[in-house]
């Protein structure tokens, strides 16, 4: 999966303060997947990885008891994000890796169509076979992810 976050989440999360990252829509995946983050503006770029433990789908007052003390957000911001939201998730996330050489759009670009998502999008071996054309000498963090993924 390929999460868009704003740089200072993107950063809590690969620092481990931030282990929920929190969604106005339904997530449905499954436990145990690699999730690549995209750095939105201004870095735009593939920052880092971190592995999903769980989702909790549920109404975005339950997803803020479930992870007021992970999620990163004060409960202003939190309430102004899921303004008329119905529902929401909350991703929690383990085992953060930051990349040394983030991947950014324009290397991702230079090697083929790449669109960042808005909220979250599952990649497809296409895209991944883009990431590893776009960072050939990437660091072993994203060779590992892509090695795991990306079938030779």
């Amino acid at each position: 999966m390929l999460l868009s976050v704003h740089p200072r989440w993107a950063t809590a999360i690969l620092a481990g303060t931030k282990t929920v990252e929190v969604r106005r829509q339904r997530v449905a995946s499954q436990p145990g997947i690699p999730i690549l983050l995209y750095a939105t503006a201004p870095t735009m770029a593939i920052v880092g990885t971190a592995r999903l433990v769980s989702v909790h789908v549920a109404s975005p007052s339950e997803v803020w008891s479930a992870s007021r003390d992970s999620n990163g957000i004060s409960r202003r911001d939190y309430d102004a994000y899921m303004d008329g939201a119905r529902q929401a998730s909350g991703l929690s996330l383990e085992d953060p890796i930051a990349f040394e050489e983030p991947v950014p759009l324009t290397a991702l670009r230079a090697a083929g169509p790449f669109h960042p998502p808005q909220s979250y999008r599952y990649l497809t071996r296409d895209d991944l076979c883009q990431m590893a054309a776009a960072a050939p000498n990437a660091d072993a963090a994203l060779q590992g992810v892509l090695s795991d993924l990306v079938p030779v």
